[in-house]
């Protein structure tokens, strides 16, 4: 078995630049699972299957996609369904599932593979039997432009016509494609990478001078050994999630509502608003962590929490466990920021009202900076800290969203240091939307307070991109985790 670590450091050793070539596979392989099921899942969901086509597909997939030929019959069944369907809103479907429902689907395990590649200027492939409209939406998350996959054919009024064009990239057709376009770019196949998960692609693998099973089927597993193939195992993806972790998350929402309760409660017998914030943060997040299993580590920079306050944390988002993992870190003497509709919202507003929340009005994004001006008086006149994320939601995938502005000139304006928080490993305990919950370790790595006082507007790009570039090189680079005192190991 292979390690991500090992994989890694095996492409680092490579040569750079884009003659290396580096071929993933996608189902399976880059996500757990397949991505055509989700688009048959949509049309179930639709009723635009047919009996016929239903027991056909089922015939299919019991006997197992073995041969060449058991492909072209699945997917021209496939093409046969989308016959008459406009191109435009196929390529829709495909990135609105791609969003909800396969995203979360990505292997963490691949993840830091692709960015390795990417590290090395080495020229990035997908090759799949998937059409298309399937791919292309995870090929612009991965930054991924070359996509070996399934052309269908389209008419005039750009409708399919239910055909495929070309041989499908399936099998040793995948490797003959692959093997094409390293000829028309000039690159050895021996300097070449590919990965997959499937039988069928023995061939693929063969043809490269550096192969790698990924959670392979028994038949590729088996050659793998025998050829000394590196095997990276990873954990499978599900769907749906399971009792325990349904309890799993319930005890973490729950915890933190008794956390809030409680700091109410001691905070008015107190007569301290602080103090209630708090006990809620603090406490709240520290028993729902613990309860579910999950362990938040800073491997560096731990002092960067406190030292620089009042300031502006900006954090990397991409799950629901980001707010109670900074309600841990940063235990009170901090706010947020949430759009003003929200205020009237039965359930959360009264929760972000006790929480000090700073609410801003959206609708007008003509004045983008005048309505950052609740946060602003809350970190210039009251003192208090704000945490936001630059990207404005949640990422999708590991990849580091684009930075949006309105904390650079929320810092600035109120004249005091931003400092950043990169999580790593958060999508991992919980991914994106999804309600499962996951035990496990988020590694947290706090970057020293950067200095606004020289800040302006005309120069905001340039500190945005200056910002967004530490994360980057944090998260690619991430640093050793520092030795813990002895007030951290009994803590």
């Amino acid at each position: 078995m292979a390690t991500t670590a090992e994989l890694v450091a095996r492409i680092r050793a490579a040569p750079a630049g884009p003659s290396t070539v580096a071929c993933f596979d996608y189902d399976g392989t880059v996500i757990s699972g397949f991505s055509a099921s989700r688009f048959y899942a949509h049309r179930l969901r639709n009723w635009q299957i047919g009996p016929v086509e239903l027991a056909k597909t089922l015939a299919l997939v019991r006997r197992g996609i073995r041969t060449a030929e058991d492909f072209d019959d699945l997917l021209a069944l496939s093409l046969g369904a989308w016959t008459g369907a406009f191109e435009e809103d196929l390529q829709q479907l495909g990135r609105r599932l791609f969003r909800s429902e396969i995203a979360e689907r990505l292997h963490p395990e691949v993840w830091p593979l692709i960015a390795a590649h990417h590290e090395r200027g080495h020229a990035v492939v997908l090759a799949t039997s998937a059409t298309r409209f399937q791919i292309e939406p995870a090929a612009r998350e991965l930054d991924v432009d070359t996509i070996i996959c399934t052309e269908v054919e389209v008419d005039g009024d750009g409708r399919l016509t239910g055909r495929a064009l070309g041989t499908p990239p399936w099998g040793a057709g995948k490797a003959r494609a692959l093997l094409d376009l390293l000829d028309e770019r000039g690159a050895d196949p021996a300097d070449a990478f590919a990965y997959s998960n499937g039988d069928e692609d023995v061939p693929l693998l063969e043809s490269v001078g550096h192969p790698a099973a990924v959670e392979p089927e028994p038949g590729l597993r088996e050659r793998a050994i025998d050829e000394g193939w590196p095997v990276l195992r990873c954990e499978r993806r599900d769907d749906r999630p399971g009792l325990r972790d349904r309890a799993r998350t319930g005890t973490l929402y729950g915890a933190v509502a008794t956390g809030l309760v409680a700091g109410v409660g001691i905070g008015a017998l107190r007569r301290s608003r602080s103090t209630a914030l708090d006990i809620a943060t603090g406490v709240g997040s520290d028993v729902a962590l613990a309860l579910t299993g999950i362990d938040v580590r800073v491997v560096s920079g731990r002092e960067h929490l406190w030292s620089a306050r009042p300031c502006v944390f900006v954090f990397n988002h991409q799950s629901g466990i980001d707010v109670p993992v900074l309600m841990h870190l940063l235990r009170g003497g901090f706010t947020g920021v949430a759009k003003k509709e929200v205020r009237s919202n039965p359930v959360f507003g009264p929760l972000l009202r006790l929480g000090d929340v700073a609410f801003i009005d959206r609708s007008d994004a003509k004045k983008a900076i005048e309505v950052m001006a609740p946060a602003v008086q809350k970190v210039r006149d009251e003192g208090v800290s704000l945490a936001i994320s630059p990207e404005g939601t949640r990422s999708v995938s590991p990849r580091l969203g684009p930075f949006k502005k309105g904390a650079f000139h929320i810092a600035m304006q109120a004249e005091v240091p931003m400092v950043p928080i990169v999580l790593r490993n958060a999508g991992e305990v919980m991914w994106g939307n999804s309600q499962r919950i996951r035990p496990g370790t988020i590694d947290v790595a706090v970057l020293p307070p950067i200095d606004t006082s020289g800040w302006t507007r005309e120069t905001i790009d340039e500190h945005v991109a200056d910002v967004r570039g530490r994360f980057v090189d944090t998260l690619t680079h991430w640093p050793e985790p520092a030795p813990r005192t002895l007030t951290e190991r009994t803590s």
